[in-house]
């Protein structure tokens, strides 16, 4: 048993839908441990002021995260890694990482201290509606946070090797740690030190993400090391390519920032409520639109160095293909069953039924967008393969806008518009709860990222050529299985309500589970009628061994 997870852990992943399916079932791992964690927090504190500063001090870190460590994210580096391998062999990638880890590491201290001296002054800025007290713990966490984007910078400088050579299994297992030293944090740390124990789980959390990346870096020969003999040269090169990616990543956590921002001035909870819906949907677009992004990606930047665009833009419509009939089941039914998946994983201790409703309706307006946030992933990479980096900053950059200004409008049409708030509150099903303005701010979000992936879907076209007929037929084939299992779910809830006891949470998980088959049978039944491509090449890829030997397969297969 040893020896095949060792096999696992340096095999090479060759195939899109292998790949994909590797790093979307330890996505989902890490997303269930990331919902246990989000169960324990809820539990403990419900939506109240003390995970509403939690979730704060994670601003200034976050973003930090991708302004700096961005400079050495996967998508960048991984065809400098393929070049250097390629002119100069294993030696040159070497220098390479380790001439670019030197830097790093030098930056991060810097800046590090520079944000401790004025984390202060940047406090009321991050939650102009906190108290004195509030923002002095604020100020607290935020600095032990500074160590979490150090490790995991480098973590990611290491996991551009790793996937460089479809080393994914020892990727897919980072998450997974993570989110178990997030959980160290909350059962052990917590009663010990407070809200500085929550945040001390994050760093042992992002220590264990490092961690994981070694022995595969190790197996490889390609372990950075600190260096004096810098390569200057192609330090510059990387960081004047990373330089639109992380003005990209950094507009778009500045537009979070403000939402959490506004969210300080609404009622006490509001932020918690806000980022326990946003985890949620985060669940689906991360097992599938980040998977098969990440998965696509190795071989998305080798076909265009190789100058083969009809097989670089196949691929792109493969995984787009692939996204969307995941993503839209997901969506219909996450938007069905929103109440019963928030009581599930929520539904403990300090977390009422007010608050489960209140994130329920949050969860509805975030999910709408997660197959256009799947998209966004793809297109995003396909243009990095490319080489093109200063296109995703003007379309991010516009959609980080857009959100920003979106929520500032929306907020005041909805306190100041009594027949807009009546609506959407009527819609949701929350007219009787307080506090519901923060729906504006996940409505907002959505309605920036689809508005995003309606740009690069048309730019994309316009560089490379229309996509193929047959993948709007894929689209419409998707949708009708979605809108289809989404009814029948919707139907069958009504017809299970009878039969089970709905104050329980055995009986709430169960109609919630049966209703969510009944959709899912129905779904696949419709696009096995209409013979869906993308239904033959799911059970293709899954009907293959777990356990094979490991082949080596050429970067083009994948």
């Amino acid at each position: 048993m040893v020896d095949r997870f060792f096999k696992l852990f340096y095999k090479e992943w060759g195939g899109l839908h292998q790949a994909a399916f590797l790093l979307g079932s330890f996505s989902l791992l890490a997303q269930i441990l990331s919902l246990l964690r989000d169960r324990l927090l809820a539990g403990t504190f419900g939506a109240g002021l003390e995970l509403d500063i939690y979730y704060t001090a994670f601003r200034i870190p976050d973003l930090m995260y991708v302004s700096l460590a961005s400079f050495v994210s996967v998508t960048v580096l991984i065809p400098f890694i393929i070049r250097e391998q390629r002119d100069g062999g294993r030696e040159a990638a070497v220098i390479f990482l380790s001439g670019l880890f030197t830097v790093f590491c030098v930056l991060m201290i810097v800046v590090s201290v520079i944000l401790y001296i004025l984390m202060p002054l940047l406090s009321p800025l991050l939650a102009p509606g906190f108290s004195a007290s509030a923002l002095a713990e604020l100020t607290t966490l935020s600095r032990i946070l500074l160590l979490s984007p150090f490790l995991l910078g480098i973590s990611n400088l290491l996991g551009s090797v790793t996937q460089t050579y479809k080393k994914f299994f020892a990727y897919t297992l980072s998450p997974v740690f993570y989110n178990v030293g997030i959980i160290i944090g909350i059962i052990a740390f917590y009663p010990q030190w407070g809200l500085v124990g929550l945040v001390f789980g994050v760093v042992l959390g992002a220590a264990l993400h490092l961690a994981i990346q070694i022995p595969s870096v190790y197996q490889l020969g390609l372990v950075p090391r600190l260096r004096l003999s810098i390569d200057w040269r192609s330090i510059k090169e990387v960081f004047s390519i990373s330089l639109p990616r992380t003005l990209t990543l950094a507009t778009y956590q500045i537009s979070l920032a403000l939402l959490v921002a506004l969210g300080s001035l609404m009622a006490v909870g509001s932020i918690t409520i806000f980022n326990l819906a946003f985890n949620l949907q985060s669940v689906p677009l991360i097992v599938v639109g980040v998977s098969y992004s990440v998965a696509a990606f190795p071989t998305l930047a080798v076909l265009f160095s190789k100058g083969q665009q009809a097989e670089f833009v196949g691929k792109i419509e493969t995984a787009i293909r692939h996204i969307l009939f995941w993503s839209l089941p997901a969506l219909v039914l996450f938007v069905v069953l929103r109440a019963h998946i928030v009581r599930v994983v929520l539904g403990a201790g300090n977390f009422s039924w007010s608050d489960t409703r209140l994130v329920a309706a949050a969860l509805a307006l975030f999910i709408v967008s997660v197959a256009a946030q799947g998209l966004v992933q793809l297109f995003v990479r396909a243009y990095y393969a490319s080489n093109e980096t200063k296109l995703p900053l003007l379309v991010n950059a516009g959609s980080s806008i857009f959100i920003m200004a979106a929520a500032v409008v929306l907020v005041r049409l909805f306190n100041q518009v009594d027949l807009f708030r009546y609506f959407i509150e009527s819609l949701l099903r929350v007219e009787d709860l307080s506090g519901s303005s923060i729906l504006m701010l996940p409505l907002a979000f959505s309605l920036g990222l689809i508005v995003n992936m309606s740009a690069y879907w048309i730019l994309f076209q316009r560089r490379f050529g229309r996509f193929k007929p047959y993948l709007y037929q894929s689209c419409f084939r998707s949708g009708a299985a979605a809108i289809v299992a989404g009814f029948i779910a919707y139907r069958f809830l009504a017809v299970l309500a009878p039969w089970l006891n709905l104050e329980t949470y055995w009986g709430i998980f169960a109609h919630g589970l049966l209703a969510g088959l009944a959709g899912v049978v129905g779904g696949v039944a419709l696009l096995w009628f209409l013979k869906s491509v993308e239904l033959l090449e799911v059970i293709r890829a899954g009907s293959s061994k777990l356990w094979p030997q490991p082949i080596r397969v050429d970067q083009e297969e994948l």
